[in-house]
C-alpha cells in the first residue's frame, strides 16, 4: 500500500486530470473561443464615413470550433446572424488545420481520462509493473498536456497566420467586405490553456510523490544485565 503522503498526491493528481477532462469538453462545446470587432469596409467607403460616423459600420463577431455568430453593421442598423463551421464554412477555411485542432482536443480528452485512471490506481495500491506506476502516470499526463498545447498553438496559428476571423466574417458576403479591427481570445481558449497547465501541475505532483523522506530512527538504550541483577 502507498504511504499517506503518496496517496494524497495521487488523489489530488487524479482530481486535476478529471477537471482537465471537464474543461476540454466544455471548451469544445462553447462557441466563444474568439471575439472581435469587424468594420463593414464597403459600406463605410460608399458614404465616405469619417471617424465619428464609423461607429455605424462597426459590428461584432464571435466563434468557436463548431459555431458562432456576428452582428453586421453596414449603416442600416445591426443585423444578427448565426453560423456553423461544418459542413459548409469549413471548406473556405484551412480545413486540415481546423480538423487537426478538433482531433488534438479529442485525443487530449481520452488521454486525460487515461491519466485519471492511472492516478487513481497509484493512489489505491503500488502497481507491480513499472509502466503502471508513476512513470506511466507521468507519460499520460505529458501526452494529454502536449496535445492540448498543440491544439492551442494550432488555433493561434489559424487566427494569426491564416486570418481565420476575416475568413469567417466574409463568408458568403457578396456585396460587402469586412475587415478586422480587433481580435480577442476568449474564456474557452484560456480554459484549454488552463487544462494544459493542469497536466503540467500533475507532472510536478507525481515527481513530488517519488521523494523519499528519511525515516527518523529513535536510538534505543542498551540494557546491560549483570550477574548481580539476575540474583536480585
Amino acid at each position: 500500500m502507498p504511504g499517506c503522503f503518496k496517496k494524497t498526491l495521487f488523489a489530488l493528481a487524479s482530481l486535476i486530470s478529471f477537471v482537465s477532462f471537464i474543461l476540454i469538453v466544455v471548451a469544445m462545446g462553447t462557441p466563444k473561443w474568439m471575439t472581435g470587432k469587424i468594420l463593414c469596409k464597403t459600406g463605410a467607403d460608399l458614404v465616405n464615413a469619417t471617424d465619428p460616423e464609423l461607429v455605424k459600420f462597426i459590428g461584432e463577431i464571435y466563434y468557436g470550433l463548431f459555431r458562432g455568430g456576428k452582428i453586421r453593421q453596414c449603416g442600416l442598423g445591426g443585423r444578427r446572424s448565426k453560423f456553423t463551421i461544418f459542413p459548409h464554412m469549413v471548406k473556405k477555411l484551412n480545413t486540415g488545420l481546423h480538423v487537426m485542432i478538433i482531433i488534438f482536443l479529442c485525443v487530449a480528452i481520452f488521454l486525460s481520462l487515461v491519466s485519471f485512471g492511472f492516478c487513481i490506481l497509484n493512489a489505491i495500491k503500488v502497481p507491480y509493473r513499472a509502466i503502471n506506476g508513476p512513470a506511466g502516470a507521468c507519460l499520460w499526463n505529458f501526452l494529454a498536456g502536449g496535445f492540448v498545447a498543440l491544439a492551442v498553438t494550432s488555433f493561434m496559428a489559424a487566427v494569426k497566420l491564416h486570418h481565420l476571423t476575416e475568413r469567417i466574417a466574409n463568408f458568403q458576403e457578396n456585396a460587402f467586405r469586412f475587415v478586422i479591427l480587433e481580435e480577442r481570445f476568449e474564456d474557452c481558449f484560456w480554459i484549454c490553456v488552463a487544462s494544459a497547465t493542469a497536466h503540467a501541475m500533475n507532472l510536478l505532483l507525481i515527481a513530488l510523490s517519488e521523494i523519499h523522506f528519511p525515516k527518523i530512527k529513535t536510538k534505543t538504550e542498551e540494557v546491560n544485565v549483570t550477574a548481580e541483577d539476575i540474583m536480585y
